[in-house]
């Protein structure tokens, strides 16, 4: 093949795959969907808002939801485009530059939130097994240290496998399985030699995804440990309270993702609806849980949303209109 025409195949368009023979209903569809999208939007930015704009969430745990809630906000910015694309009826193809940068996008950012859950993870680590070592522990500087290192933990490692996708030659027909781009969707449509990112994405998977998760079991197994010693039953019960929001954090991000995972793998004969839901949970998911769970359970986070969407402490709408009315007359 010459080097124009695997050029002019590689610049060529994909096919975004939304709901299979239900293509009638994607007006209905765009309606829950583009709901889902503005909670996602709306829930996280009043996170960062409440956690920014309140001196007493100042601490290690909050600044690490501000990177969660970031994270859940940019995997939202992401996938949106091409979700509410096929929806609204506006396109199903996509470039295979921007289907590289959203597959990029994806991978990085569940990355991300893999590494902010483990932090956080660590953080409960610390309050409950080494309290009073707490504040020397988790200093400012180091959290931010956390934060960076995760952040380019992410970046930098996805970065070789999908680079690669940019010179592979894609002979077999351009439809992907999902309403956006995955790179194990992208490989499944290579003609080219794909040993290398077959191996390094399961390694990746392999060091980040599921050492994360490991790491966490053990966190909470030493975590149980030292609670379990506590005299005290309402002690016991205080302590482990405190880590009822992360918990289901952990268990919103990790099982879409093994859904997913066992989808792709054992599913070869299932409904290709089957891998579009599956898709779909998995980028919505916990950008749509995360701020839902935290405003719940956390006392902090939630008694601040009471004060601002309260009529009682802000500003009372009808008492001012009636206040304005009595003064013209």
């Amino acid at each position: 093949m010459s080097a124009s025409s695997a050029s002019a195949i590689n610049s060529s368009m994909f096919i975004l795959t939304g709901f299979p023979g239900l293509d009638q209903y994607y007006p209905w569809f765009s309606i829950p969907f583009s709901s889902t999208y503005a909670t996602v939007f709306l829930g996280n930015c009043l996170v960062l808002q409440v956690i920014r704009t309140e001196p007493s969430l100042h601490q290690p745990m909050f600044y690490f939801l501000a990177l969660l809630a970031l994270t859940d906000l940019c995997m939202g910015l992401s996938t949106v485009h091409t979700v509410l694309g096929i929806l609204w009826g506006l396109s199903q193809e996509v470039g295979l530059d921007a289907c590289i940068a959203q597959a990029y996008f994806v991978h990085g950012l569940s990355c991300t939130e893999s590494g902010v859950l483990l932090a956080m993870a660590f953080d409960r680590f610390t309050a409950i097994c080494n309290p009073l070592r707490y504040s020397s522990i988790l200093t400012s500087r180091r959290v931010i240290q956390f934060m960076v290192a995760i952040v380019l933990r992410s970046a930098v490692s996805i970065f070789p496998v999908i680079v690669r996708l940019k010179f592979f030659h894609y002979c077999r027909p351009h439809i992907l399985s999902h309403s956006f781009c995955l790179h194990q969707d992208l490989l499944r449509l290579a003609c080219s030699d794909i040993r290398f990112n077959s191996l390094y994405a399961l390694a990746l998977v392999t060091c980040t995804l599921l050492l994360d998760a490991v790491l966490i079991l053990v966190s909470y197994a030493f975590i149980l440990w030292t609670v379990l010693a506590i005299a005290s039953r309402e002690e016991r019960l205080k302590s482990l309270q405190t880590c009822v929001s992360h918990i289901c954090a952990v268990l919103v991000f990790y099982i879409p993702i093994i859904g997913l995972t066992m989808v792709h793998r054992f599913g070869k004969h299932l409904s290709p609806l089957v891998h579009v839901l599956m898709g779909t949970i998995y980028i919505l998911f916990p950008p749509l849980m995360n701020p839902i769970i935290y405003s719940v359970r956390t006392q902090q986070i939630r008694s601040r949303m009471k004060k601002w969407f309260s009529l009682k402490n802000g500003v009372k709408p009808l008492s001012f209109i009636s206040k304005y009315v009595l003064r013209s007359k």
